[in-house]
């Protein structure tokens, strides 16, 4: 009789975080951040999005947006802005994915414009927003 080993399926974050998952799943925010309806009732198409995405690490965040355009960028700026008042579990303060988003368009020489930054004031109470602890 021979003893293998056992080696378990990764389960849970590492595979929550892997980029197919996350470009599909990012892909879905952007649609609904660009909708016209109101975020309350899109609620359901992102049910089995975990709430952990808005607080990935920054590094994540940093290399993630080499894939999308600034539009695409701004529009997951607005979800997770939205995401963060208005779904629970998704509260992130310091954390939050709008913090190295807003990073990338500074870097990109396309940074927040006023209307843009007003309107994270207006639909957020997260005092790091847009661009972290000062």
């Amino acid at each position: 009789m021979s003893v293998g080993a056992w080696e378990p399926q990764v389960s849970g974050p590492q595979n929550e975080t892997s980029e197919e998952f996350n470009r599909e799943q990012l892909l879905r925010l952007i649609e609904i951040a660009e909708s016209d309806k109101p975020f309350t009732e899109s609620v359901g198409a992102f049910e089995k999005v975990p709430s952990t995405l808005i607080r990935l690490p920054f590094q994540h965040w940093i290399e993630e947006s080499e894939h999308w355009n600034s539009a695409q960028l701004w529009q997951l700026i607005r979800f997770f802005t939205l995401a963060e008042m208005k779904l629970p579990g998704w509260d992130a303060g310091a954390e939050s994915a709008v913090i190295p988003l807003a990073k990338v368009l500074k870097q990109r020489s396309t940074p927040l414009t006023k209307e843009q930054l007003l309107w994270i004031r207006q639909n957020s109470n997260n005092r790091y927003l847009p661009y972290g602890p000062l």
